[in-house]
């Protein structure tokens, strides 16, 4: 799987630009953090040294500070785990350790990666690095702030900034992505269950998956190849007979295509586009860039296919309900007894109440998205709610799967039989891959508007949580603006020159597949 996954981004290799700007020193990096707050922690200088050799030998790679690390804090960006620090490596960075990577520090993102701003941390927010990186002048109002994206909004930053070559994150519903699609850079969910998740502190079980953002895709892919592995330390790890078979129907789907990179040919890739994917809330500025994708890659060989996921269109709702459900129950672990930060009282009646021992020390040490999200998930999960919000929740959840895997020429191995799986791979009705935009607009101002429910921000996810709910590979790559056509159009249409993202989605199992298209939509920009 491997050795193929690399032979097919060869046929699409892009020189990597941004990741040769990651600074030698860790002073330098600690000056450059200050001005966008991506890391809440960096190691010191003598971890570099430490880094053994191996296929990741040279790479600075971050880490999102709710994945554990024992030689640095792991707080989930929450007061209620400060200065905590794991006993433990998660089994990624056992796996990045292994292969010589240079753990450079801890990422910020939203307290337990609830939010899609990065404005939930007990550190600050993250402040979207596009006016250091693009050379754009600050005029005399200064730097305009804007959202780097949550929640691994540190991870993309860091990665945006030149801080470091490539970084780990989670995704829930679309935590990696829109960050990535906000701050310019590439961002990779991979299917559900190919990365360990053994030592991330849970958020929502059955949606959180470990993925990579990096500069480009083959830096993306690299890190993938040496993380993608079985862990029996993590039940809902993908057993290795399952990957193989998902791997060979994608790898015989590539080597059919057999696309031509050199000449910029994509002679057989079928594109769908969702039309569920274009809600009111899409900026007309983005949708303009985005038909010049579609275009670009019409050009160049593509055939594009108009397809509907009907369900889609009740997956945000679905979504938080099943998540905060599942937060509501992860998050209870945190008593201030066991687990978490303790609160002292002076108080004896609230000493001998157990319930108001753990409303201090929740009220204390939670944010208030994670309160709110208990809240939420808490109701869902009471006698009167379960079967009006929860069991639907899941029942559209399960139908957002089979619109998936309908329109897929590539099988689901999950949930198909052999025998009646062999006949629909290359089915002329159905398509390689999906392609939409990774976010409504681009990245929103930092300031508050007083206008504005915090229930508001949820909006900001609305393209990415149906691949999250199918468990499926999702890659948001920067969309090419150089064309100077394109760039008027949407500007007529109040494109702001910040960047935007494109989203790829396959079929579970079908990630080399995903990269590689991803790779071939990179290159628009050189088109």
């Amino acid at each position: 799987m491997r050795a193929h996954a690399r032979s097919a981004l060869t046929r699409f290799s892009l020189p990597s630009s941004r990741c040769t700007r990651c600074y030698s020193t860790r002073q330098a990096l600690i000056e450059q953090n200050a001005k966008i707050n991506a890391f809440v922690h960096i190691s010191p200088e003598s971890a570099a040294s430490a880094s053994k050799a191996g296929a990741l030998q040279g790479l600075k790679v971050a880490v999102k500070d709710n994945i554990a690390t024992k030689d640095s804090p792991t707080t989930c960006s929450s007061a209620i785990l400060k200065d905590f620090v794991s006993p433990f490596d998660a089994t990624v960075v056992k796996q990045l350790r292994r292969d010589g990577a240079d753990i450079v520090g801890k990422t910020n993102c939203d307290e337990f990666g609830m939010g899609s701003l990065n404005v939930y941390s007990v550190h600050g927010p993250t402040l979207n690095p596009f006016p250091y990186t693009s050379g754009a002048s600050t005029g005399a109002g200064g730097v305009e702030e804007r959202s780097a994206g949550g929640s691994s909004g540190g991870s993309a930053a860091a990665v945006a900034m030149g801080l470091c070559d490539a970084a780990l994150g989670t995704d829930t519903g679309g935590s990696i992505r829109l960050p990535a699609s906000y701050c310019g850079v590439v961002g990779f969910k991979p299917s559900y269950g190919l990365v360990s998740r053994w030592g991330v502190v849970s958020y929502a079980d059955s949606l959180d998956c470990v993925g990579v953002l990096g500069a480009d895709v083959p830096v993306v892919s690299r890190v993938f190849d040496r993380i993608s592995a079985f862990d029996t330390k993590d039940p809902t790890s993908a057993e290795p007979e399952l990957r193989e078979a998902a791997s060979t129907h994608a790898r015989r789907r590539l080597e059919s295509l057999a696309l031509d990179s050199g000449r910029g040919k994509l002679d057989g890739l079928r594109i769908g586009i969702p039309q569920e994917f274009f809600p009111s809330e899409l900026s007309p500025a983005v949708l303009d860039l985005f038909r010049g994708v579609l275009q670009s890659l019409q050009a160049r060989g593509a055939t594009l296919v108009p397809v509907s996921l009907p369900s889609s269109s009740y997956a945000l709702s679905a979504y938080y309900v099943l998540a905060s459900a599942e937060a509501s129950s992860n998050m209870a672990r945190y008593d201030g007894i066991q687990y978490g930060k303790r609160i002292p009282t002076n108080s004896l009646a609230d000493l001998r109440n157990v319930a108001s021992v753990y409303a201090q020390g929740r009220s204390a040490g939670f944010g208030p998205e994670v309160q709110r999200r208990i809240l939420l998930g808490t109701y869902a999960l009471t006698s009167d709610a379960f079967d009006n919000y929860f069991l639907q929740a899941q029942r559209v959840r399960q139908l957002v799967k089979d619109d998936f895997d309908a329109v897929f020429s590539i099988p689901n191995v999950r949930t198909a039989l052999e025998e009646s799986v062999e006949g629909s791979e290359g089915d002329s009705g159905k398509v390689d891959v999906l392609l939409h935009p990774s976010a409504i607009g681009s990245a929103p101002p930092l300031s508050p508007d007083s206008s504005k429910s915090p229930l508001d921000s949820y909006v900001q996810d609305l393209l990415t949580v149906p691949a999250s709910l199918a468990g499926v590979p999702a890659l948001s790559v920067p969309c090419p603006t150089t064309s100077t056509l394109l760039t008027r159009e949407a500007g007529e249409q109040g494109y702001d020159g910040w960047p935007v993202g494109v989203s790829v989605i396959g079929q579970w199992g079908s990630d080399e597949l995903v990269l590689a298209v991803g790779q071939a939509v990179a290159e628009g920009r050189r088109t």
